[in-house]
């Protein structure tokens, strides 16, 4: 168990051949099984999903904080069933093409700010990320930063368990501690007020779509997915609050407080500096179908195959968060040998699944985006075990236009005082609270060529003037 407390270790190679491709743990009593293939966390959680459906309960989290209205750790049931088919239907393959020019702009925004101070990568990663999904979800206008009050209280909010003291903790393994008066026990009036705290947070966003909807507030409708909820709440037979938290569940389980998407883009932004063959590459694509005279947009998605596989591969090697949402036997099962009892935490470990040599291959710890076209260049659909994705890191909210930042920068690594060039380790990373970060590095973004910040200048003017 000694290895168990580096969590390094189990993203190592020996995991696996140290453990089997599926390990049981014993916490306090709690049982929890941890897949480490793709082949193991598809047959159990997606051939069985039947029996794996229910969620762990979480007091914290979901019963206090959400008020048991958390769509992601909600348990199995009709109002799991309406609150998904909602959340589905909001963001359908057909309806996220509503967004596209919400990406759009804040892909352009990102790229413009990091040519301006290429030194606060990590800033602008956050303020695009948060930027896009409050834009998605309650139509907000366009961030300057992350210091506006309202992604800060968000962002404290969600990230307070996380670092709430460890004795609030006591009680998802002694459940019988939740009845303790308020009076005897701090960590509960916290979790209450913290509770309180969110649950006008995410009145205060979803409030402001309504007179926007019903034509009581200037500058017109653009598509959110609060706006879709409200329109159709009669569809989905969902209460005020029910909406409200779903919305507000979107923003903190989608990119858990922007977190998720940001550490993708540093994660790409590090890919670049580390394999520059594969940036050219991208570049030279990109040219041939896109061109210098414009940029590029998600029409041009379908023609720039090797571009789709890098994202595809950064993904893929560096999944930002490590494991997957939690699963819950509802009933006794058997699974090649192994018993797994009702009740039992089920989770997946998305790095192992990511990098399963047996899917692929012996490479699979490599960064190679070609493992994701056919022989003619074009992509290949992924292996039915990740949905045909290439990956299995992918969720709402995960999308973002990567192309413009290849298309109007370069992105170098640093030479030392004696002009040899320092190439960051690609086998390092920190684990952040939960996040697979790179380690810091250092990197030179510059445009491409002359007309880069010009067009850019065209395209941001534009953006402010709609």
């Amino acid at each position: 168990m000694s290895q168990l407390r580096n969590m390094k270790w189990l993203f190592s190679t020996d995991c696996k051949g140290s453990f089997s491709e599926v390990m049981h743990l014993d916490a306090m009593g709690r049982q929890t099984i941890v897949f480490n293939s793709l082949k193991s966390a598809y047959n159990v959680l997606e051939r069985r999903a039947g029996n794996y459906s229910g969620r762990p309960r979480f007091i914290i989290v979901q019963e206090v904080l959400s008020k048991g209205l958390g769509v992601v750790l909600m348990d199995y049931g009709e109002l799991w069933r309406r609150l998904r088919r909602a959340a589905h239907d909001a963001v359908s393959r057909t309806t996220v093409q509503n967004y596209h020019p919400t990406q759009t702009k804040e892909a352009t925004i990102l790229v413009s700010a990091l040519l301006d101070d290429p030194q606060n990568r990590r800033g602008h990663f956050q303020r695009a990320s948060a930027s896009l999904i409050l834009s998605i979800l309650y139509d907000y206008p366009t961030l300057e930063s992350t210091n506006e009050k309202i992604v800060m209280d968000i962002d404290d909010n969600i990230n307070w368990s996380s670092r709430a003291p460890a004795r609030i903790s006591f009680v998802e393994f002694f459940p019988w501690m939740i009845h303790i008066p308020q009076r005897f026990a701090k960590w509960k009036r916290e979790a209450l007020m913290r509770a309180a705290e969110r649950y006008d947070i995410f009145l205060q966003l979803f409030d402001r779509v309504r007179p926007i909807l019903y034509g009581n507030a200037t500058g017109g409708e653009r598509p959110s997915f609060s706006a879709s909820l409200l329109r159709n709440h009669d569809r989905y037979q969902l209460s005020d609050p029910e909406m409200m938290f779903l919305s507000g569940e979107m923003y903190n389980q989608s990119i858990a407080g922007f977190e998720t998407t940001s550490t993708a883009l540093m994660w790409w932004t590090f890919a670049m500096v580390a394999f520059p063959q594969v940036q050219r590459r991208a570049q030279a694509e990109l040219d041939a179908v896109v061109g210098r005279s414009r940029l590029p947009t998600f029409a041009d998605a379908p023609h720039l195959p090797y571009v789709r596989a890098v994202v595809r591969e950064v993904l893929r090697w560096r999944p930002p968060v490590p494991f997957g949402v939690p699963h819950s036997a509802t009933e006794d099962d058997w699974y090649e040998g192994m018993f797994i009892p009702k009740g039992a935490m089920c989770i997946a470990n998305i790095w192992q699944c990511n990098h399963d040599r047996a899917i692929f291959g012996e490479d699979a710890d490599d960064f190679r985006p070609e493992r994701h076209l056919d022989e003619g260049g074009e992509l290949l659909p992924g292996p039915i075990e990740t949905n045909q994705e290439g990956h299995v890191s992918f969720g709402f909210g995960r999308r973002i236009c990567y192309g413009k930042d290849l298309w109007a920068t370069t992105i170098e690594s640093v030479v030392d005082e004696n002009g040899k060039e320092v190439v960051p380790d690609t086998d390092a990373f920190n684990n952040m609270g939960g996040f697979i970060h790179p380690i810091p590095y250092d990197c030179r973004i510059r445009p491409r060529f002359p007309e880069v910040v010009s067009t850019l200048s065209e395209e941001c003017e534009r953006i402010k003037e709609d």
